[in-house]
């Protein structure tokens, strides 16, 4: 839509009781809130009046979704895999069927891998893949909590 005489004039009289720009723009409708912001500014409309915050005029906006959060079910970690020699998965022993979560300090000797079969497409079983890969804000709030 342009810039009609009887907008420009709707404009103005919107401007002058104290609307903020994005309110004049959902009241005229088909323009934007930075269309409103140009058009002020290359009429030289400054120095309006504000109406108090609390008598400011409210459209009704469409009802926000709010996300409730669900909890995650606890990570249960199961026992590593012994092999049939009674050993664990080492790095002499581990394959590709294998979950590859280091268990231990490399540095020693008793270092072995959780050897469970490991989730499609992830080096890791189920439960590793879960601790490994967890969502951004998820991190910080465990962060948060344990500082």
């Amino acid at each position: 839509m342009g810039w009609t005489d009887e907008r420009i004039e709707q404009l103005k009289s919107l401007w002058t009781d104290g609307l903020s720009a994005s309110h004049i723009a959902k009241v005229m409708g088909g323009i934007s809130r930075n269309a409103v912001i140009g058009k002020v500014h290359r009429l030289g409309l400054a120095g309006r009046a504000v109406a108090p915050r609390g008598e400011r005029i409210r459209l009704p906006s469409a009802p926000r979704h709010i996300r409730t959060h669900i909890p995650e079910p606890p990570i249960v970690e199961e026992d590593p895999v012994v092999l049939d020699d009674g050993s664990f998965a080492t790095v002499l022993t581990i394959n590709d069927r294998m979950c590859r979560w280091p268990i231990g300090d490399p540095a020693e000797n008793e270092f072995h891998f959780c050897g469970h079969k490991p989730k499609l497409g992830s080096p890791y079983c189920e439960a590793h893949a879960r601790k490994a890969y967890q969502p951004p804000q998820l991190r910080r709030e465990k962060h948060r909590l344990a500082g």
